[in-house]
């Protein structure tokens, strides 16, 4: 079945149906989840999807189920090339390297992050030696003159004739905020993406409240950063989460409620847009034969499905196939390990959640009492 299911999702990959091929990875990892091919072919899919998060996550898992598996260092390099961690998806790619010493595909990769890591190291050389952006002529002037008595004397010179003419603005022009923050929103979450690169997991600290944002980075010999925002919506901070990289910090903030923010931070003027739940017909409803036809809004589809499935009352073998449903998809993962073990081995006569039962022994046919199992086929 996990077999037919990959061949499935192979096809919609090369047809650039993409969501469907990761539908169909979903259903073929939860039968057979000790497959890192199917890790690895997923990531392939998630790259191409752009959620290069998501795809180190199961190249990962990938490397972890089978380390000698190249083609899994090379969709972690991939993904992490496109997220611009580029030390990482180095690393990556020698790893697979290693394994396949004579791929020069992985070769190539390895070339583009010399070259970016060679762009990054030059730039901030650039940045060292530069005269800061904000650095005013008079600044620039006073700087020179330190200790300097000719350098003093060119400084009253420059003060006295911009003093009268007005050409030089003296007032203290406000800091710029040492790092560049920006953000972007789903129906569901705000990601709040800070450009800060090599802080280290003691300097960052990561407050997340209701409404509230706080954001510290301590290193030494440095001013400390602080991002402190009071957030144009509520959060539920139990479900916002963020992740360190080398190069920034993503900061993951689930909305409390399902509405459309109009900044990242309050503002009393403006009202929150709840984001709409259009009705989904039988026709919107099928997936697309192709990703080429146009994006869709899975997220208001998924939860346009849920509610419905929620409100539909369900009797005999469907309420108890819900029942299942619902457990499964809320499950950890030794839970859903268990499960599907248990009822592909006893051929759907046992259906366990005890992984520690369950998954050092082969599961037995159990079929129900007055009933006789038969060998079909």
């Amino acid at each position: 079945m996990a077999e037919e299911l990959e061949q499935q999702a192979l096809k919609a990959y090369v047809d650039d149906d993409y969501e469907e091929a990761v539908h169909l990875y979903n259903k073929a990892i939860a039968l057979d989840p000790s497959n890192p091919e199917l890790y690895c072919d997923r990531a392939a899919v998630l790259i191409k999807q752009k959620l290069y998060m998501d795809a180190v996550a199961d190249a990962k898992e990938a490397i972890k189920l089978n380390p000698s598996l190249s083609k899994a260092h090379f969709r972690k390099g991939e993904a992490c090339y496109h997220l611009e961690e580029y030390p990482t998806a180095k690393a990556a790619f020698e790893a697979g390297l290693k394994v396949d010493p004579k791929n020069s595909k992985i070769q190539t990769w390895i070339t583009k992050c010399d070259d970016k890591l060679r762009e990054e190291a030059a730039a901030d050389y650039q940045a060292a030696v530069s005269p800061s952006e904000t650095s005013s002529p008079m600044e620039t002037v006073r700087e020179a003159s330190a200790g300097d008595d000719v350098g003093a004397t060119l400084m009253e010179t420059v003060q006295s004739e911009h003093s009268s003419s007005g050409e030089v603005d003296l007032t203290p022009q406000p800091v710029q905020p040492k790092y560049r923050h920006e953000y972007y929103q789903t129906a569901d979450k705000v990601v709040v993406t800070i450009f800060a690169k090599n802080v280290q997991k003691e300097q960052l600290t990561v407050e997340i409240g209701p409404q509230i944002l706080q954001v510290k980075i301590a290193i030494p010999g440095e001013d400390e950063y602080i991002l402190h925002e009071r957030l144009f919506g509520k959060v539920n901070p139990d479900e916002s989460k963020h992740v360190l990289m080398s190069t920034k910090i993503e900061i993951r903030l689930a909305k409390a409620d399902a509405t459309q923010w109009k900044k990242l931070e309050y503002d009393p003027k403006l009202v929150a847009v709840p984001v709409p739940t259009p009705h989904v017909s039988e026709t919107s409803a099928k997936y697309p034969s192709s990703a080429k036809k146009g994006a869709r809004d899975w997220d208001r589809l998924e939860a346009e499905i849920k509610k419905k499935e929620k409100d539909e009352k369900l009797e005999g073998d469907a309420a108890l196939n819900k029942l299942f449903q619902d457990i499964y998809s809320n499950a950890d993962e030794d839970t859903r390990r268990a499960m599907n073990k248990s009822f592909v081995e006893s051929n759907g006569t046992v259906l366990s959640t005890n992984w520690k039962e369950v998954g050092s022994k082969e599961v037995e046919k159990s079929p129900p009492k007055g009933m006789e199992l038969k060998k079909w086929g």
